[in-house]
């Protein structure tokens, strides 16, 4: 992948980098501080981020670096691995889950108890982008998968061993098991490009706002990925074996409370960044 971005200079005045994005010519104006805990020094090489540093502990003696953070705060990494650790787990429960079918009577409409958790992962993938940049929420998106998939063949490969004689359950098992593994494609393609597309944007909404507006931040990214993540997986799953007036009535419904939850996930969003700049950032400083 081509360099995106080239640092210009600094500004002595207010302490200001002049970043010029490449694909579009712009020069982006951003603080030192900010421009080092963003991703963008991820494609600065090294010249530019020796003159980063540089201008940075002459301009602010006391300051710690990203890289200081990352390598010396043990509680920047259990956060991380809290957080990667989450996103397995909502991400797995929901797999698992899908076997059974939940009828909401009220609403008449079916869906799967992984509807109700499978949408914090969004949560989980959009702190992990705010906090740890795209880069390190990726591998956070792929180690998850990579665990799922671990999972579930785990799974396939018990119900090929024998059970104990008179064991009523063993087929029900390998039904349940086989009707995991008919849906694993489905998932785990719709889970790796909806998470990375909404690190993405996130990301990118991130640099483009210097870092404001959270809150349309954490809606938007999260409002593109549940319209991928609902149609990549329902007509992969579904086509061919439902009618697509069905199909696409399912993947309104999984739209429609994926969305809800885009909403809401705003709140605890402001509370988790607070907490961690409280208890990880202020603690190097």
């Amino acid at each position: 992948m081509g360099k995106k971005y080239k640092l210009l200079g600094f500004n002595s005045q207010n302490n200001t980098a002049n970043v010029l994005i490449l694909s579009t010519g712009k020069v982006l104006k951003i603080n030192i501080k900010e421009l080092e805990k963003s991703e963008i020094v991820d494609d600065l090489d090294n010249h530019e981020i020796k003159s980063l540093y540089r201008k940075l502990y002459s301009s602010f003696p006391n300051a710690t670096s990203v890289y200081e953070i990352e390598e010396r705060n043990e509680k920047s990494w259990v956060v991380y691995s809290s957080l990667a650790l989450l996103l397995t787990i909502f991400y797995t429960f929901s797999n698992i889950a899908a076997a059974k079918p939940v009828y909401i009577e009220y609403l008449d409409i079916i869906v799967t108890p992984g509807t109700f958790i499978y949408p914090f992962s969004f949560l989980v993938i959009d702190l992990l982008s705010e906090f740890y940049g795209f880069k390190l929420a990726r591998k956070a998106i792929f180690m998850s998968l990579f665990s799922n998939l671990v999972i579930v063949s785990l799974l396939s490969l018990s119900t090929s061993l024998p059970a104990i004689p008179g064991w009523e359950l063993n087929d029900q098992y390998n039904t349940l098991v086989n009707h995991i593994l008919s849906a694993i494609l489905a998932s785990s393609l719709s889970f790796l490009v909806s998470e990375l597309v909404n690190s993405y944007i996130l990301c990118r909404l991130k640099d483009m706002t210097n870092s404001r507006f959270l809150a349309l931040r954490i809606f938007f990214s999260t409002f593109v990925a549940s319209i991928i993540d609902s149609f990549v997986f329902c007509f992969i799953a579904f086509y061919g074996k439902l009618p697509l007036n069905q199909i696409i009535v399912m993947m309104m419904v999984q739209m429609l409370i994926k969305i809800f939850f885009a909403l809401f996930n705003v709140f605890p969003a402001y509370g988790s960044r607070y907490l961690f700049n409280r208890w990880v950032i202020k603690a190097v400083n």
